[in-house]
């Protein structure tokens, strides 16, 4: 399991910052999740590595326009990571099994034999994140990452700051795409302020993929459903 630290992190880029600062909170009740069988078969993961993936993923020019690279702040701008002991971080998530909930499925479903993350920026504080991950059995991981969203339709925790936020999780109506998938919404609440994150999870393969967009209002579903369209076509094509 990850540490509070971890789970702050996982949350859709920019959400926590921003909840302050822009949104609507309602407390209108969401869809109830759906789940999906997994494919009878799928590729083996040796099919992909590190580069195969992130090779694979959503680019700038799949993007809508006006959405950019978000540099790593490790890899790309040459920062130290986060101490996840800091002792000024006051992050938590209860229960904190969903803490898992939209990270990266490498950190959803343990045993990845290779993965990939994208984060892109866009206009309004909009976000849009892309990441994939390989298994020896893709079906079983795309299993587990439904397991925990089952388990987390409301749970609560707080900010690196201490601030009390509220997450709701529920379905989205969204056209199947890949070998498998399902998509889901989540709210993340705090002060009165809401931001949605709509999801698509995929299996394509041996690989599981999860694109998400995230926004003071949720995303057109068109351009959710072309984005994870995308997202495992571009898979399938570099599948060797």
């Amino acid at each position: 399991m990850r540490t509070p630290r971890a789970a702050a992190l996982a949350l859709p880029l920019l959400v926590l910052p921003l909840l302050v600062a822009c949104g609507d909170d309602t407390a209108a009740s969401l869809p109830p999740l759906t789940t999906a069988a997994p494919p009878t078969a799928t590729t083996a993961a040796g099919s992909f590595d590190d580069a195969a993936l992130r090779a694979a993923l959503l680019d700038q020019a799949d993007l809508p326009v006006g959405f950019v690279p978000l540099p790593d702040p490790v890899d790309d701008l040459g920062l130290p990571p986060a101490s996840e002991s800091a002792e000024s971080d006051l992050s938590s998530t209860e229960p904190r099994v969903c803490a898992d909930v939209l990270a990266p499925i490498s950190d959803q479903a343990p045993g990845a034999t290779a993965q990939a993350v994208a984060r892109f920026t866009g206009p309004d504080f909009a976000s849009i994140d892309t990441d994939a991950a390989a298994y020896a059995d893709a079906g079983a991981a795309f299993t587990a990452v439904q397991r925990t969203l089952t388990a987390c339709t409301e749970y609560s925790g707080t900010d690196a700051e201490g601030i009390a936020v509220t997450y709701r999780l529920g379905g989205l109506d969204q056209p199947s795409v890949g070998d498998a998938s399902i998509a889901v919404r989540l709210e993340t609440g705090s002060e009165g302020f809401t931001m949605v994150s709509d999801t698509v999870i995929t299996v394509v393969d041996g690989a599981v993929v999860q694109v998400t967009a995230t926004g003071q209002d949720p995303v057109d579903p068109g351009v959710l459903t072309t984005l994870a369209r995308t997202a495992a076509e571009n898979l399938r094509d570099d599948t060797p």
